[in-house]
């Protein structure tokens, strides 16, 4: 492993993916990527409630959403990091999830991935497939993946993460 890339998101499961991630890293002498994406919903839900506001000093583009999801995503890697001995750079993104993790793994010339998902049952598995069985399936090398419960609430720590 050169290069890894550790997709975190708003739990704590992103701080323990990123904790092992650093650890594997350190041990190899890899460097880390660490992408955080907001999906272009959750975009253009904040664009909108920040518009409905009405204050025309506020202004909230893609410039804005990227840097501010940028800071709180190396806010928590450097938390889950600290005492390790690794180099990593932040990335932020905003769009379809499995594109962006995909495009930034290869522009990156990441040779892992790293991944928090959920368990699910049988039949949400049938559902739905979502963004962790996918880049399992679409991503060209190892992929390490973290999970938890399905049912496993995002907790008010979780979302103040990335607050």
């Amino acid at each position: 492993m050169k290069r890894a890339l550790v997709v975190v998101s708003p739990n704590e499961r992103s701080k323990r993916i990123l904790r092992e991630a650093g650890e594997f890293a350190a041990g190899s002498g890899a460097e880390l990527v660490v992408l955080t994406v907001t999906p272009s919903e959750e975009f253009e839900r904040t664009r909108s409630a920040l518009a409905d506001v009405g204050s025309s000093d506020v202004v909230y583009g893609i410039d804005q959403a990227t840097e501010s999801a940028r800071r709180r995503a190396d806010r928590v890697a450097r938390e889950a990091l600290e005492g390790l001995d690794v180099d990593y750079r932040v990335v932020a993104d905003i769009g379809p999830e499995v594109d962006s993790v995909l495009e930034t793994a290869q522009w990156e010339a990441c040779d892992h991935l790293f991944i928090s998902g959920r368990r699910r049952s049988p039949a949400g598995k049938l559902i739905s497939r979502d963004l962790t069985q996918t880049l399992m399936l679409q991503f060209d090398g190892p992929v390490t993946v973290l999970l938890g419960e399905e049912d496993e609430a995002e907790t008010e720590e979780d979302r103040e993460l990335f607050a």
